[in-house]
């Protein structure tokens, strides 16, 4: 499953506002010395894919087996971007400082 809160789907309602809607990635990306964090992307769906539309034509897509392990995620905003939150375990335990600072443990930090 796959929630949004109020500040995240303003953003990307906002962000969509003059362009043509397309569905968002939640994927896993490579940190760096940080380690790997959930992330968005625009992007397609396909066959490997759950999808969650969540209203206000946003759709979001999930690798089956990502979203097995990761759910659920909750997507919100933070000063520095979007946050992903999920059940997933990634080790982000402070990495080599700098970076998102401030995340801590949370399941990722600063998306998109």
């Amino acid at each position: 499953m796959v929630s949004i809160t109020q500040a995240a789907r303003e953003e990307l309602v906002k962000f969509f506002e003059d362009k043509d809607v397309s569905p968002i990635r939640i994927y896993l990306a490579p940190g760096g010395c940080s380690g790997p964090r959930l992330s968005l992307a625009l992007d397609k769906a396909n066959e490997s894919d759950d999808s969650f539309d969540l209203g206000d034509n946003l759709t979001f897509v999930v690798d089956k087996n990502l979203c097995a392990k990761a759910q659920p995620i909750t997507i919100d905003m933070s000063y520095a971007g979007f946050v992903l939150e999920s059940s997933l375990d990634l080790g982000n335990e402070g990495g080599c400082g700098g970076g998102c600072g401030g995340c801590g443990s949370s399941s990722s930090c600063c998306g998109s």
